[in-house]
This record gives structure tokens, C-alpha cells and sequence, in this order.
């Protein structure tokens, strides 16, 4: 792998990691409007498996989003001031934290629907099939969604039609609570795809040179016109669900253990080691990235709540369209 490659790869999940730690100095604060929950300890998945993509590249997202927006090139402050409810976010401050959406960057939109996106994925997917495009779709979203209809039948599908479509799992060991063990009765959820007639493989989603590289190998397997894969990254998320979970489901030495797998010190480690990056350069990015971070907070307060006037707005208006319907029946 390029040094530059690496370096970036490593500047983007420090990037994602400090949004994370402020996102949740503002819920600790009250000032976030919804439900945060954050993707400290999957840093590494985001950061391979996009720095493949191009705008044109779409993705669609899990409650557990930030990550993969920031990864896609997603602007910070319009994030924040989704986060705080604010007229310049993102959604205008009425998605909240779960359902952020940037199409200048080719990302469909987070979902608080677990599997929500896996369908939306298959159906972008068709769309390029069909525009004979050379893109692709990536679809993320957590191991307790693999137990969910949407999955299987969006698996099928993409099968059947050979789409231009990735599956990434993010298997952080919980779906809430429930550890993946008391669900799912195979040792690795990417033997799955062998029922759909696919490539499946499972990945150590806490190293991101792992990530890049079977990112890589998927990305030539879909273009090829070979049809979907399923990329199992196994990984863990070292905060709980959300902020406020008490956590009582797993031990503190489970925590520990994995903390042990941090993405970003693995990834700063083997920098150092294998290219020589020195200490000061690794210091410098984090400075840089925490600083342009917190800049785009303080922006993101700034901005102006929404307006009272705007609430009916950038909605569906389904009694026009049920008289519009009307009157053509007449």
C-alpha cells in the first residue's frame, strides 16, 4: 500500500473519532436534538472501504452513520448542525443524527431502520445496472440486521440481476443488548452469502489495510459484472449503543480487551513502523484534525434555528396528491 494511501486512511478515522468524542460532549450537554450513537472503534471499515469510492460511488448508512457520511467527504459543520437541530444542517435540523443524507457525495442517507438501507441499496444498484454506469453501491449496516426479511430478500435479488452492489456488515458483536451469539447459529455471518450464490468473506474490521484490501477485491469482483459481495467486518464498538446506555450487558474487561484492537493505534503503529512516520507527523494530523473538528462545532452553534413557517416544508403533501388523483379519475 501507498504511504500517502495510509496516511489519509489514518487522517480520515481520527477525523471520524473526534466528531464522535464531541458529538458526544454535546449530548452530555443537552444540545443534541436526538438519539447520538456513535462509531468509535469502526473507524477502519469506513475509512477502507470509502477511500475506494468516488462521488458517483453511492453508499446507504445505519443509525450508527457518522463515520461512513465523514468518510464519503461529508461536510462537518452541516453534520453538527444536523446533530443540534439547526436550519443549516444537513436536513434543515429535522433528521437528527440518524438520518443524514449527502448526495453531492453519492450517500443516500443514514436510517433509523435497522436493514432500512439494504433494500435502497439493491434498488440504486439496479438503477446503474440498467444505465450501463461502471459505478457501485455500498451498503452498511450491523450484524442484527442480517436477521431482518429486508436482508435476505435484498441478498436474493442482487443475486438474481448480478447488481453492482457491496455488502458490508459491521459486526461490532451487539445488536443493542444481544450479543451475536444468541442470534445468529454460524461462526461467521459472511457464510451467508453462500445461500444466494455469492462471494462472501469475513475481514478484520479493526485493520485497515485489511479493509482496503478485500474493499478492493470486491470492488473488482462487482464491476466485472460478477454480481454482489458480502463483506463481513468483524470489529466492536468501544462506546455503548448510545450515548446514555448503561451497558450492563457486557463486562468492562470485554471493553478493555477490544481496546486493546483500537483501528487508529493499530493503523498509527504500523506507520511508524513499516513507514517510518514519525511521532511529531502523527501528532501533527491528530492537532489538525481535532481542530478542524471543534471549528466546525463553533460554526455549527452559530447557525439559526429553524423557522416555525418551515415545519409543513420538504414534506410529502399526500392530500394534493389524493385530489389530484380524484380529479383525473374524473
Amino acid at each position: 500500500m501507498e504511504k500517502q494511501t495510509l496516511i489519509e486512511m489514518f487522517r480520515i478515522m481520527v477525523r471520524i473519532r473526534e466528531f464522535e468524542s464531541e458529538a458526544i460532549e454535546l449530548a452530555k450537554r443537552n444540545e443534541t436534538r436526538a438519539a447520538v450513537h456513535t462509531y468509535i472503534g469502526q473507524e477502519a471499515i469506513a475509512a477502507g472501504v470509502c477511500a475506494h469510492m468516488s462521488n458517483q460511488d453511492l453508499i446507504t448508512s445505519t443509525h450508527r452513520g457518522h463515520g461512513h457520511c465523514i468518510a464519503k467527504g461529508a461536510d462537518l459543520e452541516r453534520m453538527f448542525g444536523e446533530l443540534l437541530g439547526r436550519d443549516g444542517g444537513y436536513c434543515k435540523g429535522k433528521g437528527g443524527s440518524m438520518h443524514i443524507a449527502d448526495l453531492s457525495t453519492g450517500n443516500l442517507g443514514a436510517n433509523g431502520i435497522v436493514g432500512g438501507g439494504i433494500p435502497l441499496a439493491v434498488g440504486a444498484a439496479l438503477s446503474l445496472k440498467i444505465s450501463k454506469s461502471k459505478n457501485y453501491v455500498v451498503s452498511f449496516f450491523g450484524d442484527g440486521a442480517t436477521n431482518q426479511g429486508s436482508f435476505h430478500e435484498s441478498l436474493n435479488l442482487a443475486s438474481i440481476w448480478a447488481l453492482p452492489v457491496i455488502f458490508i456488515c459491521e459486526n461490532n458483536e451487539y445488536a443493542i443488548s444481544t450479543n451475536v451469539s444468541k442470534s445468529i447459529n454460524i461462526e461467521n455471518i459472511s457464510e451467508r452469502a453462500t445461500a444466494y450464490g455469492i462471494l462472501g468473506k469475513s475481514v478484520d474490521g479493526n485493520n485497515v489495510v485489511s479493509v482496503y484490501d478485500d474493499m478492493q477485491m470486491a470492488v473488482e469482483h462487482v464491476q466485472s459484472g460478477k454480481g454482489p459481495v458480502l463483506l463481513e467486518m468483524k470489529t466492536y464498538r468501544i462506546k455503548g449503543h448510545y450515548f446514555g446506555d448503561n451497558q450492563n450487558y457486557r463486562t468492562r474487561e470485554e471493553v478493555d480487551l477490544w481496546k486493546q484492537k483500537d483501528p487508529i493505534n493499530t493503523c498509527e503503529t504500523k506507520l511508524q513502523n513499516d513507514y517510518g512516520l514519525s511521532s511529531e507527523i502523527i501528532s501533527k494530523i491528530k492537532k489538525e484534525e481535532t481542530k478542524k473538528v471543534l471549528d466546525a462545532s463553533t460554526r455549527a452553534k452559530l447557525m439559526s434555528e429553524p423557522e416555525i413557517d418551515d415545519l409543513t416544508e420538504d414534506l410529502y403533501d399526500l392530500s394534493f396528491h389524493n385530489i389530484k388523483w380524484i380529479s383525473l379519475q374524473k
